[in-house]
């Protein structure tokens, strides 16, 4: 009788990844009931407009994919979209955070693969490479900020998977694995279709593939003329011309998709960027009521240095400490060099090299800032306030993966094993004091929300209460532009509210025949009642109708709120 097989043992790691994904989960569930148990998760004004920008798609008197808009990219609002058809998940903001959390676990589990790839070397990932992945991913878990982020409806965590698994790709492509290119690709389009971050990291990984191409292309040509020399069959595959042009046709697929959506629906392909609606036309308003402009504003030098505070204010609350990231990040970026003069350790200090696509979010910003109409304050700096502070998580994963690369030199340096330790003890001290700072300061992305919708978000709960006092199957109409989140907290449908979402869009600069531009000229046919802001369209088209007010809501910072009776 035959023996059964043994079985195989599992090969060294195996069950780092399920063990990573599994802790992941957990702090990503417990962070989230924290903070909504805090009522913090729907903080952020730009988190309700993404929940209803979502929820309207399925959920409006015009529904439709249409309802999507135009500035903001429309990924992270797809995601959401079968979460929020729950009237529970869409009133408490749960639905909205469901896949930011989902996208924290895939960037803790993308921060390992990455790290564990690049400090492998030319070999398979021994125990050192395991070990300084495990610190890098830890560090990413752990970030105050970012496990605040994942347990809102915000897009940083989203696109953040996106972007540390497009370096996952891209770095085992690298090391001849050619199936991954196309992986890489699609994670590329969903960077580009969730923040336009994405567009510049497409374009710097894709001269980093072209380049890498292009380099292996001219070695092969070059050992081929050599007698007795073979080419590596891995690197071969990698480097197919058509695995290359598939990545390019994906990773150009999605920012072609938004250009195309735009030029047909609002007649101008670059809607997004120089429309009523985008940072540009924004920050044009706000020059034009005499603001000289946000810092940086023209000097690329400046806009950097303003992100770079930025991204230290999300790693670490005291300033010391922050240089010491900028200083570890430099340190990590030279250790390369040093490898590389010793000819056992230079296999690493070539494969190490991808993790430089981490830095794309400094000059990306840096022109952003510079000449893109984006503002980032710092509380540190004029105007010595927050606002934009959390874009700074962009450059986490750089920070992760800088101390990872140090731990990997400490453990395959020549040192003795007493200096060894102390170095990997102080770089552990250091971390854990930069993020107890941030837990006992507050983590500056929710001090940023609560500094800036404080007044916002108490005028909208005022509303809401009003609101549900209002008969079922009402009709109101309201500009939601400014205060959803009011109708969201009040669980009005809003397939029952008349609003600026209400009319074809493609009709300019007005739709005379859309349900929006009727009710406005009409407010008693269309709504039983009316919800004002001053200054607003609705309020301009009512505040001279003499109409019964029900209750006018004034809070400090904000416009006076006006609900009438039409009828």
């Amino acid at each position: 009788m035959p023996k059964p097989p043994k079985n195989k043992p599992s090969p060294p790691g195996a069950s780092d990844i399920p063990l990573l994904a599994w802790l992941a989960t957990s702090v990503s569930i417990l962070t989230f009931l924290f903070y909504m148990k805090a009522g913090d998760v729907l903080l952020y004004g730009d988190a309700i407009a993404h929940i209803n920008i979502a929820r309207r798609v399925f959920d409006s008197k015009t529904p439709g994919m249409l309802q999507l808009g135009t500035v903001w990219l429309p990924l992270q609002h797809l995601l959401m979209i079968p979460f929020l058809i729950s009237m529970n998940l869409w009133r408490s903001g749960a639905g909205g955070s469901i896949p930011s959390m989902a996208a924290y676990v895939f960037g803790v589990v993308g921060m390992f693969r990455l790290t564990r790839c690049a400090l492998a070397g030319s070999n398979p990932p021994d125990e050192v490479a395991r070990a300084a992945a495990w610190i890098a991913a830890l560090i990413y878990a752990a970030n105050p900020n970012l496990m605040y982020m994942q347990s809102t409806a915000m897009g940083e965590t989203v696109y953040l998977a996106f972007f540390v698994w497009t370096g996952v790709y891209f770095c085992e492509w690298i090391r001849g694995n050619p199936a991954v290119l196309a992986k890489c690709g699609l994670c590329l389009a969903g960077a580009s279709l969730t923040r336009y971050d994405g567009w510049f990291l497409a374009v710097a990984t894709t001269l980093a593939v072209l380049l890498a191409f292009g380099k292996q292309v001219l070695a092969n040509r070059g050992m081929a003329v050599l007698p007795g020399r073979v080419s590596n069959t891995h690197t071969t595959g990698a480097l197919a011309p058509n695995t290359v042009i598939r990545f390019l046709l994906i990773a150009a697929a999605a920012p072609a998709l938004w250009l195309a959506y735009n030029a047909i629906v609002y007649r101008n392909p670059l809607e997004f960027e120089n429309g009523p609606y985008s940072a540009e036309a924004i920050e044009r308003r706000t020059q034009n009521a005499g603001n000289p402009g946000h810092p940086g504003s023209g000097n690329p030098l400046v806009a950097g240095m303003y992100f770079l505070k930025a991204a230290e204010g999300n790693i670490a609350a005291n300033e010391w400490l922050q240089r010491g990231w900028i200083l570890l990040t430099l340190g990590a970026a030279l250790t390369p060099v040093i490898l590389y003069r010793n000819e056992s350790l230079r296999p690493f200090a070539k494969s190490v090299w991808p993790l430089a696509l981490l830095l794309i979010p400094v000059p990306f910003y840096a022109l952003s800032i510079a000449y893109g109409g984006v503002p980032i304050f710092v509380p540190q700096w004029w105007p010595f306030s927050h606002y934009n502070v959390r874009y700074g998580l962009q450059l986490l994963p750089a920070f992760c993966a800088s101390l990872a690369v140090l731990v990997n030199f400490i453990f395959r340096s020549n040192w003795n094993w007493r200096l060894r330790f102390a170095s990997v003890l102080v770089l552990f001290a250091f971390v854990l004091a930069s993020y107890s700072r941030v837990w006992r300061a507050g983590p500056a992305c929710l001090e940023e929300a609560e500094i800036n919708m404080k007044t916002r978000n108490q005028l909208e709960v005022q509303l809401s209460t009003w609101l549900e006092r209002l008969p079922p199957d009402t009709t109101l109409l309201m500009y939601v532009g400014d205060h959803v989140g009011a109708v969201e907290r009040a669980g009005i449908p809003l397939r029952n509210t008349i609003n600026e979402g209400n009319h074809r869009v493609w009709k300019r600069p007005t739709d005379p025949e859309g349900l929006w531009e009727r009710a406005l000229a009409d407010p008693p046919k269309y709504a039983d009642y009316i919800l004002a802001f001053e200054g607003d369209p609705v309020w301009q088209a009512v505040h001279n109708l003499a109409l019964p007010e029900l209750v006018e809501i004034h809070v400090t910072g904000q416009a006076r709120a006006v609900l009438y009776r039409a009828r």
